[in-house]
């Protein structure tokens, strides 16, 4: 079933200062409720295509819709309403002096009663797991406590799609997971998610498709499971499946799908065909 598209693309390129173009001729479609991997060499146009779906960068030529509007007129606090842009460094998004402040700021620029903001930035941190953090200096929380204070943020504007930009960078592996979970809920939920990712087991746990991007354009757009089922494409970008996958991928003369997507799906195909039928020694 095809879902309503929340951001459309067509067509654009983008060049910084009248250089040469970072972008070239993309058009895809973001449906609602989806949740979209972004990933691609350094240099591909990741961060600079996702800047484009809430305003903060304008096409150099084409058209970016979202919510069914031109982007072009609008300014960011507008589309702000829609997407929610969550750096990939927290410390570039915070400036406020208490976490409550830095989630209220967005909603002060709404022009919310003053009951609705605290209800909003309540919920928000609640929702983060920072609940007692309202009179918190940011910078004396670890860096994936802030990411979830900027995640905070734009949870309590309530915007339909949120755009993670390596969300996990510089976290250990329980932030990491916390975060992703904390996403997962929210994709859940009904919310959007387009997040970008060096980490393809990131890609294979939380996505349902993923766009792949080299030197600025799109060379694959599709289903997870299918795009990594293809090396020799992500290859071109430098990048390479989850290491399970590639063990699947490996094992293909023994009947093993190229798509496998998990430790746990690999044992459950193991279990299925049985050691014998797998050649393995008894």
């Amino acid at each position: 079933m095809t879902r309503p598209a929340l951001i459309k693309i067509e067509n654009l390129s983008y060049a910084y200062n009248g250089g040469r173009p970072v972008l070239k001729n993309i058009s895809m479609e973001i449906g609602k409720g989806e949740c979209v991997a972004i990933i691609g060499q350094n240099g591909a146009g990741k961060t600079t295509l996702a800047k484009h779906f809430n305003g903060l960068h304008k096409p150099s030529s084409g058209k970016v819709y979202v919510g069914g509007r031109d982007s072009n007129p609008l300014k960011v606090s507008e589309l702000a309403r829609t997407v929610g842009y969550v750096f990939q460094n927290p410390d570039h998004q915070i400036f406020h002096d208490t976490v409550g402040r830095e989630v209220a700021f967005g909603l002060k620029n709404l022009g919310l009663p003053a009951g609705q903001i605290k209800e909003r930035v309540d919920e928000a941190l609640a929702e983060v797991g920072l609940t007692g953090h309202y009179q918190t200096y940011p910078f004396n929380l670890s860096k994936g406590q802030r990411q979830r204070v900027a995640l905070a943020s734009v949870l309590a504007m309530r915007t339909e799609a949120i755009v993670l930009d390596e969300p996990t960078t510089g976290q250990d592996y329980r932030e990491s997971k916390q975060i992703m979970e904390m996403v997962r809920k929210l994709n859940e939920a009904g919310h959007t998610i387009l997040f970008i990712t060096h980490d393809m087991s990131l890609v294979a746990r939380y996505a349902k498709r993923v766009i792949v991007l080299c030197r600025g354009e799109v060379l694959v757009d599709g289903e997870v499971r299918s795009v990594f089922a293809r090396p020799e494409l992500l290859k071109e970008t430098y990048l390479s499946p989850p290491q399970i996958t590639a063990l699947a991928q490996s094992l293909g003369r023994h009947a093993i799908p190229p798509g496998v997507l998990s430790v746990e799906e690999m044992y459950q195909l193991l279990t299925m065909m049985g050691g014998e039928q797998l050649g393995c020694c008894r």
